[in-house]
């Protein structure tokens, strides 16, 4: 149907509803399927009318569609059954039972066994799970709120939950305008025409000498009384529910609405936070977002020829399992694991020191032992605090005086100093930023060992810049800065470039504090005159306003579950306030007591474990138990701390670094913290006991486990290639102090590396996944995103699912070797099998990419591109029938509907699958193309073909910005159809190039080579390679069967694992790996795909945890040189 078809339906929606037929109205909707009238699904759900909820849902999605759908089904019939139980109608739930729930016994047979059970119970609610069950009323009503939720999630969903705004009565403007115009044709028109059909056009009898009147204006229709239109028609305006339902949500906090120069928002209890029935939040609907669903026609729906069907690769974030639990009930707010006093992190465990007063810190999101320090005199430092050596050492610097503000150079000239107000990670930890007392913020990246890179200089504010923190506004890292210019900005960490200017502040910004709720993305900020604001990622305005208590200068923070906010400050006279917040309402839900009330400076608090706050104030560490307002517990951490020192949590909340008067930083932990803090310790004195190098004791940190200054020999276990030492931007060389030398010469000789040689079946763990299909050689390979599966792709098209349960053998439910997977099939019993028209088997190169949630696969082997639902197996569509036949695919990190679709003809098409056009075709390979990756980071696309080149590419334009080939050694002809893959580094700038000749790493954008590795002849060609998840090792495939694990900074071998140690003995038979992936979670666990068609799956011991330990420098013994790389 075309789109003015569609418009013309929604037209005759609007009539109808005017003219108040109103089952015909909702009859149109279910056939069209284009508008989803949630109010009409609250009615009939809030009465019950279960037959008619589900005829009505029916014109939208079927169970089986995909999760979100199956749950929605799921939750309606369950509560009826509940009803019937409830009567008691035994019957009536026995047919429920049999006739609407048993369809989803195929998908968990345990929940339906346990559904089934509730009849042997004389009242239902004796089960746990349900024993919050109310009266019927409120379950519907608790039941709905889930309902909604789950509608505005589905993809099937996506645009149809907004009623276009029109204005009243639209479709008889139309007319009337049409009818104007007919008597402007009539060659006699009447003054007063009298219009007695629509069925023929109009024309006036006779001539009267009438003026033609003007379009439009004479209602020449005669119009009937307007009654009321769609419940909410003309809100729903494309694309403004999400400003609007923001407002709204934010109404609560306008208690005392002030005059503001922006719009201003009316009050109203709408929460940004999901309430316990979740019902104020899901009224609004789905915020639009720049990743549109893609309209597909599912290929085996009845409906495919009625309607456009949208399908949407959902975020990895909207997993909604099927359980029993209706949703939460009223009683059961804020669950929380059972934590005591003593799993606070108050037993000193290290000091460190700093040099200089700390001003600000941040654990590292993922390495917990990693501490990045900001002080007053502009130092930043990364401890690792395990073994208490400072890591990473940068005084403050102007990196490009010249490009900075006029302002910034005066003061600069007057006093070349700066403190640090404010230090923080990234989100995954690859990048830190650093906001200064003087305009100034600095963006680093950091891949472990001692090296902090100089990212990005960023002349942010006039004057001090307050606070920074990172933000994924359209999912696209940005940095917000707000400062002493009462302005708010958010920066695009790629580029520098700004995006936002907020303004609205009487008084400097103090600080921010960046949230989502759901898909919704805003910006909590604070003033030193105790405004609260919060700004939505647009220009136009603020959305609050209100005051902070004691009109202080005031933290924001969210818990860990981001579902409920606290703020914590102090006023001028040095009275202090942790509070609390009701976000439906605007107002403080609980004020905590135990601070003081003549405190030196601000107070600075943080929050845990969805449990505890804590804060540094009167000289002690102050701690609260979030539900209860009285003081939790205090201490002094040994003494020496300041009045107010600086405090911070790691992640998991096992550590607590605090700052002390002695300008150094203590480290406090639990019971798990000092675990931890002793295996780094172990750790590192193992790593100094090898390495001859006691100054500094190498980290395993997010790119590296040591210095790359040197290059370990392997001798005749494998040759390298020169290799160019990665050295700091800035050519900062500064040796860092000795901070930690407690490792004598005699423990140092106590214990000499070895290559790690796995040769025997006992040295690891392995299985061979079990498979009752036709076995055929493997073509790739992939663990799902949950780790919990492992998907293959046979060279005959057919792709196998092994999905590990989760049971009492295996708590976790992720991939192991300790218990077997089910290899999946539906009910249905259908196969996930590629198009192969008119290919020979041996001619494709097959390929598939996944989507985040796991939900779906997109696919090809030589034909049409196919996209399968993983959990029905269910051909969605297929496209892009060859030739030239598709060889490589990824989606775009930003948005799913755009695909990288690499070509047998060398191109690489960039393809919108929404709107089904390539929307760039680009030229650079001479031959297939083999290898895709994205960099979020450097915004890059970077392709590898069979030619052996890697070429750059700018998503922006999708211009090519460099490339390079391979350098093939000498006296090897490689395979002219060989696969060149590329995979980014966790840092999404270091790419790993895997070649049949070669290992190597290169540094994008630009495409230096750093490292190269060749394998020996005898070992055979490299078959594959990927990265660990933690992207600290690089696991190699080889022809002759054999694993090689390597360093992934370095390639340094560090294990070498022989086929007999996984592969049964016959001499009769060559099999060895074709490809090879890696465990999203375990970065000691992966995958093999086999030419026989076997899935292994490989582990080290448990006794010993990894693979191998890592190669001792050898004290720049390895060469140092460019290696020769010949360019395009």
């Amino acid at each position: 149907m075309s789109s003015l078809s569609r418009e013309l339906v929604f037209l005759i929606l609007q009539f109808l509803d005017e003219e108040k037929f109103k089952d015909t109205v909702h009859r149109l909707e279910k056939e069209s399927g284009f508008y989803f009238n949630m109010k009409y699904f609250e009615d009939t759900v809030t009465n019950g009318e279960w037959d008619e909820v589900e005829k009505y849902l029916s014109g939208f999605t079927k169970v089986d569609d995909n999760r979100y759908s199956m749950k929605i089904f799921f939750e309606i019939r369950k509560q009826k059954y509940l009803e019937a139980l409830d009567k008691p109608d035994y019957g009536k739930a026995v047919e429920v039972l049999r006739k609407d729930l048993k369809v989803f016994s195929t998908f968990n047979d345990d929940l339906f066994k346990e559904i089934t059970l509730l009849l042997t119970l004389p009242n239902f609610r004796e089960n746990e799970q349900l024993s919050k069950y109310g009266d019927t009323s409120q379950a519907r009503s608790i039941m709905l709120g889930e309902l909604k939720k789950l509608i505005e999630a589905n993809p099937l969903f996506r645009d149809k939950l907004q009623f276009p705004t029109l204005k009243n009565s639209r479709l008889r403007t139309l007319i009337n305008q049409s009818l104007n115009w007919q008597h402007q044709l009539c060659k006699n028109p009447k003054s007063n025409p009298d219009i007695k059909t629509l069925f023929v056009d109009h024309s006036c009898g006779q001539a009267n000498g009438a003026r033609v009147p003007s379009p439009v204006t004479n209602q020449l229709m005669g119009s009937m009384p307007k009654v009321g239109g769609f419940p909410p028609l003309g809100a729903h305006g494309p694309f403004q529910a999400s400003p609007a339902s923001i407002t709204a949500s934010l109404g609560g906090w306008m208690a005392n609405p002030s005059t503001m120069p922006h719009q201003g928002i009316p009050g109203g209890p709408i929460s940004l936070s999901a309430p316990n029935n979740a019902a104020s939040m899901l009224k609004r609907p789905r915020t639009p977002t720049t990743n549109p669903a893609m309209d597909y026609h599912t290929a085996d729906s009845d409906h495919a020829l009625k309607r456009a069907r949208p399908f949407g690769l959902m975020d990895e974030g909207n997993n909604l399992p099927i359980n029993i639990l209706p949703v939460t009930y009223p009683s059961q707010t804020h669950p929380n694991t059972s934590y005591s006093s003593d799993d606070l992190p108050k037993t000193v465990l290290a000091n460190l020191n700093q040099g200089s007063a700390v001003r600000s810190m941040d654990f590292h999101p993922v390495e917990q032992t990693l501490l990045l320090v900001g002080t007053n005199i502009g130092d930043i430092a990364v401890w690792e605090v395990g073994s208490r050596d400072r890591l990473a050492f940068k005084n403050f610097k102007v990196w490009d005086l010249g490009s900075c503000s006029v302002i910034l150079q005066a003061s600069l000239a007057n006093e070349y100093t700066a403190s640090v107000n404010r230090v923080m990670w990234s989100p995954d930890g690859t990048l830190l930023g650093v906001a200064y007392s003087k305009h100034i913020v600095h963006i680093y990246s950091f891949h472990g060992g001692d090296e902090l890179r100089n990212r990005l200089e960023i002349d942010a504010h006039v004057g001090n810049v307050s606070d920074l923190a990172f933000s994924h506004p359209n999912k696209q890292l940005c940095i917000i800065t707000c400062g002493e210019d009462k302005a708010i900005k958010v920066w695009d960490v790629a580029t520098g470039a700004k995006q936002f200017t907020f303004e609205g502040h009487e008084a400097p910004v103090y600080s921010v504090c960046p949230h989502h709720k759901e898909n919704i993305q805003f910006i909590f900020s604070t003033s030193v005159d105790g405004k609260i604001k919060a700004w939505l990622y647009d220009n136009l305005g603020s959305r609050v306003d209100y005051d902070a208590p004691g009109q202080s200068c005031t933290r924001m923070a969210y818990s860990a579950d981001g579902t409920r906010l606290f703020s914590c400050g102090t006023s001028k006279d040095g009275e202090s306030h942790i509070v609390e917040w009701n976000e439906s309402e605007g107002a403080v839900k609980r004020s905590y007591v135990g601070l003081g009330k003549r405190s030196m400076g601000v107070v600075q608090f943080d929050t845990t474990k969805n449990k505890f706050l804590v804060a540094g104030d009167e000289f002690v560490i102050k701690f609260w138990d979030v539900d209860n307002v009285n003081l939790l517990m205090t201490t002094d951490a040994d003494g020496g701390l300041p009045a107010s020192p600086c405090i911070r949590f790691s992640k998991e909340g096992i550590l607590l670094a605090v700052s002390t008067s002695e300008n150094g930083v203590k480290i406090l932990g639990n019971a798990e913290g000092l675990r931890l803090v002793r295996t780094v310790d172990n750790r590192a004195l193992d790593a100094s006991r090898i390495s001859g190098n006691v100054a500094k004791s190498p980290v395993i940190g997010a790119y590296g486990a040591s210095s790359l200054s040197a290059v370990p020999n392997i001798g005749a276990m494998e040759r390298s290639a020169p290799v160019t030492a990665i050295v700091p931007l800035n050519g900062d060389s500064r040796s860092l102090p000795d901070v930690n030398p407690r490792i004598t010469d005699e423990m140092e000789k106590s214990k000499i590396w070895k290559l790690a040689e796995i040769n025997e079946q006992a040295q690891l763990q392995s299985l061979r996944l079990p498979d009752i299909l036709l076995s055929v050689r493997i073509a790739r390979l992939i663990y799902t995103n949950s780790g919990g599966a492992i998907l293959a792709l046979a060279c005959n098209a057919v792709h196998k699912l092994w999905k590990w349960q989760r049971n009492e053998r295996n708590m976790s439910g992720k991939a192991t070797t300790n218990v077997p997977p089910q290899l999946w099939q539906p009910s249905s019993g259908i196969l996930m099998t590629n198009d192969i028209s008119e290919t020979k088997p041996e001619d494709a190169v097959p390929c598939f990419a996944l989507s985040k949630n796991d939900s779906y696969v997109m696919s090809a082997s030589g034909g049409k591109i196919s996209l399968f639902n993983m959990m029905t197996f269910k051909t969605m569509t297929t496209f892009m029938p060859p030739p030239p036949a598709a060889t490589f695919l990824a989606f775009h990190p930003q948005d799913n509907n755009i695909i990288a679709i690499g070509m047998e003809d060398s191109s690489i098409q960039i393809y919108n699958v929404r709107v089904d056009e390539v929307k760039s075709k680009l030229k650079g390979h001479q031959k297939r193309v083999t290898g895709l990756a994205f960099s979020n980071v450097l915004n890059i696309l970077v392709s590898s073909g069979a030619d052996a080149q890697i070429c750059v590419w700018s998503m922006d334009g999708w211009e090519k910005q460099a490339s390079k080939f391979l350098q093939i050694p000498a006296g090897r002809a490689p395979n002219p159809l060989g696969q060149t893959r590329v995979q980014f580094h966790q840092d999404q700038t270091h790419v790993l190039v895997v070649h049949e000749t070669q290992l190597a790493l290169y540094e994008a954008p630009k495409l230096d080579c750093i490292k190269q590795w060749l394998p020996k002849e005898s070992n055979g060609s490299i078959t594959d390679a990927t990265y660990s998840c933690d992207s600290q090792a690089v696991y190699a495939a080889l022809e002759d069967g054999s694993i090689n694990v390597f360093t992934a900074t370095a390639l340094s071998l560090r294990c070498r694992i022989s086929p007999t140690a996984y592969l049964p003995a016959n001499p009769s038979s060559r099999v060895y790996p074709l490809v090879i992936t890696a465990h999203p979670n375990d970065p000691n666990q992966f995958a093999l795909g086999l030419n026989d068609g076997g899935v292994h799956v490989l582990e080290p011991l448990e006794s010993e945890g990894r693979w191998g330990t890592v190669p001792p420098n050898e004290n720049g013994a390895g060469p140092s040189t460019n290696p020769a790389v010949a360019s395009s």
